[in-house]
Formats: C-alpha cells, structure tokens, sequence
C-alpha cells in the first residue's frame, strides 16, 4: 500500500499559518487618521498620537439653554462666555487611553479646522467643570478620563474639549480634528468629525 501524498496538506496548512500572522499584525498598524462615523462613536477610529491611543466618542453643537449641555458649558471664563454673532459652541468628547505600564502624558494641542482652513483651539474651563479634557498624565493602563470621574461615567464617557467656532464653518464641514503628541510634534494623527 502508498501512503497518500503529505505535500499538499502541508502546503495548505503553511498558508493558514502565514494567513493568521497576517492578521494579528493587523491589529498593530499604527492609525493616523480617520472618520468619526455613528451616535455612539461604533465606527470611531482608535489614533496613534505618539505611545497613546485617542478616540473620539461624539462631538455635536452645544445648546446652553439645554440642562445637559448648560452642565457642560460651566467654569467658563468671564472673556468666553458669551457667543459672539454668528458663533456656535461646538463639543467634542474624546477619551485617551494608555496601553503601557508607566505614565504618559496626554495631548495638550488639540484643534479643530473645517475645510475653508478655519482652526480653532479649545476654550478651557476651570476645575468647576467636571467633564473638561484636562491634559496631565495618564496612569499605567490608564484612561483619561477616569472611569470613577464623573466625565467617565458621564453620558458620553469621554473628556470635553469645548469650542467657540463659527456657524459658517458648519457649513464647510467636515471638521476636522488634529491631535500632536506633546512629547514629539511631527507625531499627529487627525479625524474627520461627524457633526
């Protein structure tokens, strides 16, 4: 009796084996840029900035004379608070997310652009608003902000980033949003916003 042919089953199995390698390093890639797509962020893409990890959770005009959205507009300084003609404010939660042992520090220069090249820099509110993105460092397997915050666990889990913009640049959308890692500016990644 011949015994059958082992060649092909081992070619087969090399192909499945070369075929799964491939994609574990997919997950690996370094991303840095995408689409914000969805209400609850599903389809947000997870940045590389640097050693962290950025994603947006929401971002959509803010009504002050909403109760929620009046909670987040609060701490502003007295220079900021009022709108100007034809001024919005527009709010983008993100959250920051470190996968490594030590501490590192999180973005601090964040933007965001529309396509007539229009930037804005976010307001900061005081310590009073408990829901602003505050840069700082990110604890060894850490987030920002903290899951026992009360942005954490907060409607949108996600850091505020507050911005007064114009409502014309509503109409030039995408926004888009830019991050540079604080420890290395030719690191960056950017975001197109679903607004």
């Amino acid at each position: 009796m011949s015994r059958p042919p082992r060649r092909p089953l081992l070619v087969a199995l090399a192909l499945l084996f070369a075929l799964t390698l491939a994609a574990c390093g997919d997950s690996h890639t370094k991303v840095t840029t995408g689409t914000y797509a969805g209400e609850s962020g599903a389809n947000a893409p997870y940045l590389d900035v640097g050693t962290l990890v950025y994603e947006v959770q929401q971002s959509r005009q803010l009504n002050p004379f909403d109760v929620e959205d009046a909670a987040y507009l609060r701490g502003l300084p007295a220079s900021a608070r009022t709108l100007g003609p034809g001024q919005e404010w527009f709010g983008l939660f993100m959250q920051v997310y470190n996968n490594h042992t030590q501490a590192l520090p999180a973005a601090s220069k964040l933007t965001i652009s529309d396509t007539q090249g229009n930037t804005y820099a976010p307001v900061m509110p005081d310590q009073g608003n408990p829901f602003a993105y505050r840069s700082g460092e990110v604890a060894g397997h850490g987030r920002l902000p903290a899951l026992d915050s009360t942005a954490g666990a907060g409607p949108t889990q996600g850091g505020l980033l507050l911005f007064k913009i114009s409502i014309a640049s509503l109409d030039n959308r995408p926004l888009t949003l830019h991050i540079v890692d604080p420890t290395d500016a030719a690191e960056t990644a950017s975001a197109e916003l679903d607004v």
